[in-house]
């Protein structure tokens, strides 16, 4: 796969719909620096067809007969497969729903958008979430933050001591990160260079044991550095 250009990102698509995997193929293959690898109908299929073809994004529909989405996105998640390539996993759904969107995050994903998302903005969110960054619909951001600090608050699990091992900027920087900034937006506020903001994400989640942004967010507010209706 890729001989011709390995620095092509491989996606693959997990979608129960035909036309639905044929538009977003068109789509991608139109692109320079990427290109469809595999497509699945199930959860199930996906899962099998991954341990073969390795791919570094896999575009995974929720509702999906045999295996759904969410299922299946765990399942992917902690498995280790044979050609050593384990797939980020952004969740499509028509559903705005904070369910979804918990459960997606829980299971291992690094990105939530819906169906209706502009082309644009989901070539936008494959090539993020490929950089090691982690996307999330805008519509869906603020609720999650909102959903994230006040779950922490009522269940009393706000302990500072998750985050006890990073600087005074680090944790400076996981707040703003945790408020939705992304790395550019961090770097003007703090009057820093954008690579150094990244370099500070690194080391945060590093430190923290985090596969992502959306697991080091989830940790900022465990921790207590954003609460809720802060802005």
């Amino acid at each position: 796969m890729n001989k011709e250009n390995p620095a092509k990102i491989r996606v693959a698509l997990a979608d129960d719909q035909a036309l639905v995997r044929n538009g977003f193929s068109l789509v991608i293959n139109s692109q320079p620096d990427m290109e469809v690898v595999m497509e699945a109908g199930d959860g199930a299929q996906a899962l099998e067809r991954l341990s073969l073809v390795p791919a570094d994004i896999i575009l995974m529909d929720v509702r999906m007969p045999h295996m759904n989405g969410i299922e299946a996105t765990s399942k992917i998640a902690k498995t280790e497969f044979p050609h050593g390539v384990t797939p980020k996993i952004i969740i499509l759904t028509t559903f705005d729903l904070d369910e979804y969107m918990m459960s997606a995050i829980e299971a291992g994903a690094s990105g939530f958008l819906l169906k209706d998302a502009p082309p644009d903005e989901m070539l936008h969110a494959i090539r993020t979430v490929h950089r090691g960054e982690a996307v999330i619909a805008p519509s869906s951001t603020k609720r999650l933050v909102d959903y994230l600090a006040a779950e922490a608050v009522q269940a009393r699990m706000i302990n500072p001591q998750l985050v006890a091992g990073l600087s005074e900027r680090e944790q400076e920087v996981l707040t703003l990160a945790a408020k939705g900034l992304s790395n550019r937006e961090i770097a003007q506020k703090l009057f820093l260079a954008e690579a150094t903001v990244k370099s500070h994400i690194s080391r945060i989640f590093a430190k923290l044991g985090a596969r992502d942004r959306v697991q080091a967010v989830v940790i900022a507010y465990q921790a207590g550095l954003v609460r809720p209706g802060e802005e």
